[in-house]
């Protein structure tokens, strides 16, 4: 039996361990309570998120398949959220039989603990049933009609009857059938298990034939008769323990493709607690080069502020460059944050927090982060940043997203920008969409000189007052980022208190910054 809730025509493979990069994305992204929102303390859905995440879909109608799933589990997150518990409580039940037999040291009680453990078996698929009984008529999308109509056609009421009645009849009751030959030296051969073929009469055809009785305190001979025994159950015990193992990998593919899409119900509730819009994307074709969006926000800044989360409205189909500038502490990296999130939500196929969003499909998403300089350190920052550039050219490909944000800054303006270019011009050649969150405005500006059509230019809004709105809108590079901004925000009390005791302080409005500041020279703070 196939779920094909991740995948059309394959399981999903939950092996997965964190790679570096990966590791790099989740710290440069936020997502760790991204996941922790996801996983809400469950440890398997947590696992499977994170695989799912970093196991990027390339094909839009992949996508598109997931994002039906996922619609439908949005509209009925009671009924998956039952069909993932009874996957748990079947593979919670079975590790209990495994517990309990792993001491058995006849084949006969092992083929007990097997009949007993595919009798809960049929228990857990009887409930898997009825769920696709009950509710069926409220799935959509392809992957859950063909899951309920599999669990319909191959788990119907004459399978379960043959099953209980075989599973019945392998505790024997009323004793075992066993038939062998004889051997050289009349030693017992090819000893198979029978079926009695007629139940009613069979007990009085025997009822008269010779019988040996074996004293109880006749160990050897107890002893004999027992591994007799196990040598006409072996090949039943075996097809038993194959079934059972059969059934098993169902429930665990069952429970652990369930387990991305209750992680994403559980994301979902939680942003609509705090009333922040999503959407399903569009995915486009690699090629198509599409990229706009409205209302994008950061999720996982979503998830932890009880402010106002700003989105932002841009429009760069056609784009393969957008460079970023403007006001300090003005939601610039909130905004790259909000570019990687989506790009890796999307090619999930979850949905995305965003009133509209499409975008195309890419080959990879990377992030050039500035870091802050630590003990572990083995070398200087701008030689940490180089390397790490280094790594991201051993694994990029055409067609891949790379994020950087405030790279390059441990040198200076002019050597910085310079580093940056031939690194842009580079990725550019061969394809590779660009968010660069930068305040060097000699790197900037050397690439609107260009008016190329390819590049976009956005900008961190500030109002006239110094106020920041935290929206990203188009604009061109300016030479400040109106860090005196902050600094007046934080010691305006003191500077105004210090005023007081000048007569001939005056105030001079800066046109190009709008900000105030002493004239006074000998005013030091």
């Amino acid at each position: 039996m196939k779920v094909n809730l991740m995948y059309q025509d394959h399981d999903f493979d939950r092996d997965f361990k964190i790679s570096q990069h990966e590791q790099l994305l989740i710290q440069d992204l936020g997502l760790d309570t991204f996941f922790n929102i996801m996983a809400n303390n469950d440890e398997l859905i947590s696992e499977v998120t994170k695989k799912a995440l970093f196991s990027s879909l390339t094909n839009p109608a992949e996508i598109l398949y997931r994002q039906d799933i996922l619609k439908d589990c949005i509209n009925n997150p009671s009924v998956v959220k039952n069909l993932y518990s009874i996957a748990n409580e079947a593979i919670k039940r079975k590790r209990e039989w495994y517990l309990f037999g792993i001491s058995c040291m006849f084949i006969s009680s092992v083929m007990s603990n097997a009949v007993n453990l595919l009798q809960m078996f049929v228990e857990m698929l009887k409930k898997l049933r009825k769920v696709a009984d009950m509710y069926s008529n409220q799935f959509e999308s392809k992957g859950f009609v063909s899951l309920f109509k599999m669990l319909q056609k191959e788990l119907d009421d004459e399978y379960f009857s043959i099953l209980d009645t075989t599973l019945n009849e392998l505790k024997f009751r009323n004793g075992m059938l066993i038939s062998a030959e004889l051997g050289e030296y009349n030693q017992g051969i090819n000893y198979v298990l029978r079926k009695p073929q007629n139940k009613r009469h069979f007990w009085l055809k025997w009822r008269f034939a010779p019988s040996l009785y074996i004293h109880p305190r006749d160990e050897n001979g107890g002893t004999d008769l027992s591994k007799r025994k196990d040598r006409a159950i072996n090949i039943a015990t075996n097809s038993l323990a194959q079934s059972a193992e059969h059934v098993l990998s169902f429930f665990t593919l069952l429970q652990t493709e369930l387990a991305f899409y209750v992680g994403c119900i559980n994301l979902y509730e939680h942003l609509q607690e705090r009333g922040k819009s999503i959407c399903f994307p569009s995915p486009s074709e690699p090629s198509e080069r599409k990229h706009s969006f409205k209302g994008l926000y950061d999720v996982s800044l979503a998830l932890i502020t009880k402010e106002k989360v700003i989105g932002n409205d841009i429009n760069m189909d056609n784009k393969e460059f957008a460079i970023i500038t403007g006001a300090n502490q003005g939601g610039k990296s909130t905004f790259l944050q909000s570019i990687g999130q989506s790009q890796l939500m999307m090619q999930c196929g979850m949905f995305v927090g965003a009133l509209s969003f499409n975008a195309s499909i890419c080959n990879g998403i990377f992030t050039h982060y500035k870091k802050e300089e630590d003990s572990t350190m083995e070398s200087g920052k701008l030689e940490e940043e180089l390397g790490r550039m280094s790594d991201i050219a051993d694994h990029i490909k055409p067609n891949s997203l790379c994020l950087f944000n405030e790279s390059f800054s441990a040198t200076n303006e002019r050597e910085g920008s310079e580093i940056g270019r031939q690194i842009v011009r580079a990725l550019l050649e061969k394809h590779i969409k660009i968010f660069f969150v930068t305040h060097f405005y000699d790197f900037a500006h050397s690439f609107y000189e260009q008016k190329n059509n390819n590049i976009i230019f956005l900008r961190a809004e500030r109002l006239p007052d110094g106020r920041r709105t935290f929206k990203i809108i188009e604009g061109e590079p300016l030479q400040t980022s109106y860090g005196e901004d902050i600094y007046y925000k934080l010691f305006k009390s003191d500077m105004q208190t210090a005023s007081q005791f000048f007569d001939n302080k005056q105030y001079i409005k800066h046109s190009e910054t709008d900000s105030e500041e002493f004239a006074d020279s000998e005013f030091i703070i």
